[in-house]
């Protein structure tokens, strides 16, 4: 190849800086075949030696089905196809280790050995030992990919996965902890469980992986930006500032430069139709344009003649025969549609000429194929608003629009009402002898319009004027000097843009001959447009770049064709970053056949400019255009820089001509109001002739800032009056008035104040050996605003025969060469299976409709890689926490930032006047027997079945008895001493009070524990077990069934079954009594036991001393107005906190009659509750949040069904949710607005809240002010703070008042760290003193610092600071609100905003669970549930899927996006799981730690995990 020089003018050179003009000087360049592959090889090959593992994401075999790879390669191909790529894929390892040697070496061991369970790891590994780091990383990941061909044991505690498919959870059971116990002794064998993660095996596949991110996150990130944090109490945005090394223009000013005047030629005609009369009469039999068949043969030749007549018959037809001759349908100026298909161009050419002969403006578009066509509804959008109401089509076209049932066109998505007229000359009406058309000479008025999709995906029409359609054939005639006669192969769409400017306009004015190649001959034969030319001895050819890939792909199967007519081979997409290579490569092939290296002839355009530059048909010998290498660096911030250090980050342009003969072009600054550029600075391209378009239909304000720019000096005053067009091309006029185009205006993705050029990327990501893994033609790049910032997302289709080794391969080497060679981090990567992005009419990616579904989640990607780490550099600066500072100032400072210390308190007990009997027993067992002799038949309790019929009732004697005669079993068969404890397995029922009587009666302290489900022992037994040991449990009473399960063999499977204290059933009692009931000395003396597993997996057992259930049960009396002839329904779980108070306590207090519908049985008759409340006219009822969600989400659509059984909650003065968080204030609405209509009163519904250490502190009641709501700032929470805002607040949350403090109850909002009571401006945790606390852990070990702590500690100053407080470990705030309370002062409401404990602690904020997961919840319909944790400082989302496979991994970027934006957090992984894998404890809460363990040990069966780099 000859070595190009440029040819710089000397005029242009002296404008350059003189840095500039000496590179230029010596600039000689040689060129390989292709200069971008070359620097992309060049940059990975930097990387070689930095090895670095990314983890690759697991993916469960099942689920891409549907894409077609599944079916044409097995799930492992054996070892022997993979040797030589496992040795080119060693060449392409990646990214920087920063650890070193050994470090990388023991992992890749452990994984190897951690693996050795993989049954296909075997296969991929024999490719030889693990030597230092040299394993090929393919080959790790493929070990450490263990596939879950067995399910693995179900820890999730919910049954099988088989019932995921309901709407409803399976049957929620509370798990066995991790082996925590709360207040365990510190030298217990804890130690041997948990040093590693929690009790979970680290050589776990996952925990590998989580060691591979978090190696490659310890990478510095990309640009390290400068420190940027002010501090007013909000977070801010790190604002890049820049760098101060960044290459600023240093040219003078440009001028705008001239083309050469248009040529004045006598005959020119003064309207291009006045040219169409004259060669249709004159040179009638002169071909004008030929149309070849699918094989690509010629199949018709218009002549001039022909098309004259016929186009003459179409506009006759048009004004004449559509409509009456008083009422016609068109009338000049009208816009028509014209819909013709690409290989049908001769139709297209006649009724475009037959509308402008009728001076109707013709609109041609795509043919649409369906009724959702990419981009199908912007092009209704078009025709509606040019008010187009009739299509013109061909037969053959109209017979293929897809139809309706009755053989009527469908109504296309957003297209406006069409009438169809169909243009085949057998339907249309020869004109009169003396009917002429009206042409006059050419002027302003719009010729036709062109469509031109925006970046955003909107289409907009831009009309071209006669005048300009005419000055443009002119100028383009004289540029490529066109002559009579000459033939030109097309292979561009005819509809628009060159192919319709040459092929169509240029062809008629200077009688040309065009050979029309559509696109569906290129796809069936790519040699055909270098066959005609050979044929047909075309002196011009009309191409893209691809069809000069295509024809050097397809040039094997043609030895003999010649080229050597041909004058002008036309590149229309001369602008493309690619376009140098192809042009190069395809003249280097085709020289030898006769090509002239002058006839290639790049050239810029756009709908709105039309030609912008040509490069002019050189004569042999001349010297070769030019080329500029540009640094990458420089390009990005919008400066030429002539690179000579590093090859690999350059961009090699070629020019694209000159300004069009008779135009004047300029370059403008892309952003903001149109200054010029200098001349080293790169800008929009603007141009000023009579050949552009004048405007965009209809669009007034878009069209003055597009199409009536007037450019302005550097001082703001304009130069001349003349507008200019701004043509969306980027670029610059190089030496010589050559144009050079680096872009385009729409592919810019401006990122940290950037500017990156799409093209360029996808050239790069190209450049990596794509050819197994992607289609070359079939790469999107776009960029997503992202928390402040545009984010650069790749989408490519991937082969079918791609293997998934294979694909991350290929995508971390994408990676790699974008950030080697633009310096910018790619956000998203995804690979979709073939054939799924949405496509153009000719075969292209449809980028913003790809870009929507990306948006939208529904682009089903088959692979993603994520990388926010390296991307996300402007996030606020993690917070410092202060030092602790001393009491006074904390004093100080609270006071002045809330006006109060934050306190509240119920109802003083002392000031209540009772004249009840209840008060003077001082023990629950004493009331009972009382209650037993005063009011023997009054019933206390009924339980239900799940068809609300009552199974079983106890009055007080029946009650008294039984608990006798349980007593009596206890003393006989148990040899129990008083204070033994006594475990009480028991179904929720009736028998379960009786034997906690008993207990009581027989002296024993009784521990009421969840019966295992039979169905899930393994998950369920264990807990048992474990309280039973911890509790030291003298005996158990139980049913026989419940017996028989603890002593089956499929129980031994799950706990050592040899070793249960005495099992004793209470099925069949003996009459026997004990001779008398024991009374306990003291009331502090121990009542029972309370145990309970919490969200982080712990296991509590709190005391609860007789003067506690005394107190707890006379507070809820009073809170609740409770006396014996009230009724209340209780659907909850009997085993802990106020739950198991409600179902066995307060009835034998109050005397009041409980309705006992255990939870269970809604799942077989989900309008058991509400029915049972209905029947009875209740009053007042209590629930669990899993009962609301049942009922809210099964009963949805059966209100109707509600209302004809006559179901009506009128009746409930009081729905009280019983709960531990908090207040689900989004499910308490759906609940009420649900059942609102029937009778509910949205007052009803509140909520209760209790913690281990006291386990009802707020109860709503019935007398006092409604529960108040409030909307506080989440990112001030965030600071532990609380700020007020307004409803509909960006970043607010809605938070609820947790019922009424019970009376004789205090609280106080203190700060964890420091102990002392804060403002009630600020977060704190909840402390509480009442009489109804419990009085301590139940340890093994009496490990008294965590009980001094927790129940007996003390504020570190303050008035308050000789009280002694116990501590619910929750986070809330105290609000005085403007509401009355019973007592007649203002109402202080008590907010709880969550658990302490399951707080995340990220970049030194504090984070709720909840929170995150609300906002990851909205982001899909395909979420059904979700839940956060973190592990290593990485944030985990798990997500539950309930739509199909296919949407896994759409929610990957979803989730990882609305973190970012809501939370200004960065996700380090995101798990897709099935519905209910998540496990939920009996009162609806999410158990967070137990999902992380089994996380952890690899125990979820995941769809995908995505490792987020």
């Amino acid at each position: 190849m000859a070595e190009r020089g440029l040819e710089p003018s000397p005029a242009a050179v002296a404008a350059l800086p003189a840095e500039v003009r000496a590179q230029l000087a010596e600039l000689e360049l040689e060129l390989s075949e292709d200069i971008h592959t070359e620097a992309v090889q060049a940059a990975l090959a930097k990387h070689k030696e930095q090895k670095m593992a990314l983890p690759m994401p697991t993916k469960r075999r099942s689920t891409f089905v549907q894409s077609p790879a599944d079916a044409c390669t097995p799930p492992d191909t054996s070892s022997a196809s993979e040797d030589e790529g496992s040795l080119r894929r060693q060449a392409a390892l990646s990214a920087a280790l920063q650890q070193s040697l050994q470090n990388a070496e023991s992992w890749i061991n452990r994984s190897i050995q951690g693996s050795s369970t993989s049954s296909s790891a075997s296969s991929t590994l024999s490719h030889g030992e693990v030597k230092g780091t040299t394993v090929s990383l393919a080959d790790v990941f493929a070990s450490t990919r263990i596939e879950n061909f067995s399910a693995p044991p179900d820890v999730t505690a919910t049954t099988s996965s088989s019932s995921s498919s309901s709407s409803i959870r399976p049957a929620n059971i509370d798990l066995p902890p991790s082996g925590i116990v709360k207040g365990m002794h510190k030298g217990s064998n804890r130690s041997s469980l948990m040093d590693t993660a929690d009790g979970v095996p680290v050589n776990s596949r996952v925990s590998t992986k989580i060691q591979q991110l978090l190696n490659t996150l310890k990478r510095p990130k990309r640009p390290p930006l400068k420190e940027y944090f002010v501090d007013d109490s909000e977070e801010i945005v790190e604002v890049p500032q820049p760098d101060p090394n960044q290459p600023k223009p240093e040219g003078r000013q440009m001028t705008p430069v001239k083309g050469e005047p248009l040529g004045v030629i006598c005959n020119w005609p003064p309207a291009l139709e006045s040219a169409l009369q004259r060669w249709g009469t004159t040179q009638a039999k002169c071909p004008c344009l030929t149309a070849l068949d699918v094989t690509g043969k010629p199949v018709y030749t218009l002549t001039y003649g022909k098309l004259w007549s016929r186009s003459l018959k179409l506009a006759y037809t048009l004004l004449n025969k559509l409509g009456t001759k008083n009422e016609p349908v068109l009338k000049p100026g009208d816009r028509v549609a014209l819909v013709y298909p690409n290989n049908d161009p001769v139709m297209f050419m006649v009724a475009f000429y037959g509308c402008l002969l009728a001076e109707v403006i013709p609109v041609p578009i795509e043919v649409p194929l369906t009724r959702k066509d990419a981009g199908g509804q912007q092009i209704g959008f078009l025709l509606g608003s040019c008010g187009v109401t009739l299509a013109l089509t061909s037969e053959v076209c109209l017979k293929g629009l897809p139809k309706t049932q009755n053989g009527e066109i469908v109504q296309f998505k957003g297209w406006p009402r069409l009438k169809w007229v169909v243009t085949d000359s057998k339907y249309l009406s020869k004109s009169p002898k003396d009917w002429q058309p009206h042409i006059s000479p050419a002027g302003i008025e719009p010729a036709y319009i062109e469509y031109k999709t925006s970046k955003e995906g909107s289409v907009m029409g831009v009309t071209v004027s006669r005048l300009a359609m005419l000055s443009h054939c002119q100028a383009l005639s004289q540029a490529c000097n066109y002559s009579e006669g000459e033939t030109i192969v097309n292979v561009l769409d005819i509809k628009k843009d060159a192919g319709l400017w040459h092929g169509i306009f240029a062809n008629v004015m200077n009688k040309m001959h065009t050979v029309s190649v559509p696109y569906s001959v290129m796809k069936t034969c790519p040699l055909s447009w270098v066959q005609r030319v050979h044929t047909h001895k075309a002196k011009v050819a009309l191409v893209k770049c691809r069809d000069l890939h295509w024809a050097m792909m397809a040039h094997r199967d043609q030895r003999d064709v010649s080229l050597s007519s041909l004058r002008m081979l036309i590149v229309t997409d001369g602008a493309n970053p690619w376009s140098v290579s192809s042009c190069d490569a395809f003249l280097s092939l085709f020289q030898s056949h006769g090509l002239k290296p002058e006839a290639i002839c790049p050239c810029a355009t756009s709908p709105e400019a039309m030609t912008v530059a040509i490069r002019r048909p050189g004569v042999p010998g001349a010297p070769l255009p030019g080329r500029a290498i540009l640094s990458m660096n420089g390009l990005s911030y919008g400066v030429i820089r002539v690179n000579t250090e590093d090859k690999n980050s350059a961009l090699t342009v070629q020019d694209v001509g000159h300004v069009m003969p008779g135009g004047m072009m300029c370059i403008v600054k892309p952003d903001g109001p149109p200054h010029l550029c200098k001349t080293d600075e790169i800008g929009e391209i603007c141009v000023s002739s009579r050949t552009g378009g004048m405007m965009y239909f209809g669009l007034a304000g878009v069209t003055k800032n597009t199409f009536e720019v007037i450019p302005t000096n550097a001082a703001g005053s304009p130069i001349g009056e003349v507008p200019f067009v701004r043509s969306g091309l980027l670029g610059f006029v190089g030496p010589g008035s050559l144009v050079f185009v680096v872009g385009k205006m729409d592919g810019l993705q401006i990122v940290s104040g950037r500017r990156h050029n799409a093209d360029d990327i996808v050239a790069t990501g190209l450049a990596v050996e794509s050819i197994k893994t992607v289609y070359r033609g079939r790469i999107a790049v776009f960029s997503v605003s992202v928390f402040y910032d545009e984010r650069i997302v790749v989408v490519a289709e991937q082969r079918p025969d791609a293997s998934e080794e294979d694909s991350f391969q290929w995508m971390s080497r994408v990676l790699q060469a974008i950030d080697s060679i633009h310096q910018v981090g790619v956000y998203c990567l995804a690979l979709v299976p073939a054939n799924t992005l949405p496509k153009t009419p000719l075969g292209g990616i449809h980028i913003s409709q790809t870009k929507q579904h990306f948006l939208e989640g529904s682009l089903h990607p088959c692979n993603i890689l994520m990388c926010p780490h390296t991307c996300v550099t402007n996030l606020p600066k993690p917070r410092q926490k202060q030092p602790v500072v001393g009491p006074a100032s904390v004093m100080v400072g609270n006071l002045v930032a809330g006006k109060r210390i934050a306190q509240a308190a119920g109802r003083d007990l002392g000031q209540i006047e009772e004249n009840d009997l209840v008060r003077k027993h001082q023990f629950l067992a004493e009331v009972l027997q009382w209650r037993a002799q005063a009011t023997p038949d009054h019933v206390l309790f009924l339980l239900l079945n799940a068809k609300g019929t009552t199974v079983c009732t106890a009055s007080c004697l029946q009650l008294h008895k039984k608990a006798e005669r349980i007593a009596g079993i206890l003393y006989d068969k148990g040899h129990l001493n008083a204070g033994d404890n006594v475990v009480l397995l028991y179904p929720p029922g009736i028998e379960l009070i009786a034997a906690f009587y008993g207990c009581l009666y027989a002296g024993c302290i009784p521990v009421t524990v969840r019966p295992p489900h039979a169905q899930n022992l393994t998950a369920t037994l264990p807990t048992v077990r474990m309280i039973v040991d911890v509790s030291k449990a003298a005996c158990i009473l139980t049913t026989q069934t419940l017996m028989r399960l603890l002593k089956s063999r499929e129980a031994a499977a799950a706990v050592d079954v040899k070793t249960w204290p005495t099992i004793i059933d209470t099925d069949d009692l003996p009459r026997k009594r004990l001779p008398q009931l024991y009374k306990p000395p003291t009331p502090e003396m121990l009542a029972y036991l309370d145990f309970s597993v919490s969200t982080t997996g712990m296991l509590t057992g709190v005391k609860m001393s007789h003067s506690a259930v005394n107190a707890l049960c006379r507070a809820i009396k009073l809170q609740c107005e409770l006396y014996s002839s009230r009724q209340i329904a209780i659907c909850l779980d009997p085993y802990c906190g106020l739950g198991f108070a409600l179902w066995c306590l307060c009835s034998v207090y109050s005397g009041h009659q409980s309705v006992l519908i255990p939870p269970m049985e809604l799942e077989n008759n989900l309008f058991l509750w509400l029915s049972t409340v209905n029947q009875y006219k209740i009053r007042d009822t209590f629930c669990s949040y899993s009962v609301m969600e049942l009922c809210t989400k099964g009963l949805g659509n059966q209100v109707e069904v509600l209302k004809a059984r006559g179901i009506n909650l009128s009746c409930v003065r009081t729905c009280v949710v019983v709960a531990e968080e908090r207040p689900r204030v989004s499910l308490q609405h759906s609940f009420s607005k649900l059942f609102k209509d029937i009778g509910l009163s949205p007052r009803a519904v509140s909520t209760t809240f209790g913690s281990r250490v006291n386990v009802a502190i707020c109860l709503q009641g019935t007398s006092g002010p409604d529960p108040t709501t409030v909307y506080v700032d989440l990112k001030s929470l965030r600071h532990d703070r609380v700020r007020l805002v307004e409803r509909g607040a960006p970043q607010s949350l809605l938070l609820s008042e947790s019922g009424k403090i019970l009376p004789g109850v205090k609280v106080v909002i203190v700060n964890p760290e420091t102990k002392g009571p804060v403002g009630d401006s600020h977060l704190g945790e909840v402390w509480v003193n009442s009489p109804h606390t419990a009085s301590g852990y139940y340890t093994i070990y009496d490990n008294e610092t965590l009980q001094a702590d927790h129940f007996n500690t003390r504020l570190s100053f303050g008035d308050a600071a000789q009280t002694l407080w116990a501590r619910t470990g929750y986070l809330g705030f105290v609000r005085r609100t403007e509401l009355t309370a019973a007592t007649g002062e203002r109402h202080d409401a008590l907010y709880v905003v969550g658990a302490l404990d399951e707080t995340l602690e990220l970049r030194g904020l504090r984070y709720h669970p909840t929170d995150i997961e609300t906002s990851v919840s909205r982001t899909h319909r395909s979420i059904a549930e979700c839940a956060v944790f973190t592990w290593t400082n990485l944030l985990v989302v798990v997500v539950e899927l309930c739509g199909c496979e296919q949407e896994a991994l759409d929610l990957v970027p979803l989730v990882t996006n609305v973190v970012l934006e809501e939370h200004y957090l960065i996700v380090g992984v995101v798990v897709v799981v099935d519905p209910g894998v998540i496990p939920i404890n009996s009162r609806g809460e999410k158990q967070r730690m137990h999902l992380r363990d089994s996380f952890l040990a690899d125990q979820l069966d995941p769809i995908y995990v995505a490792y987020n780099m």
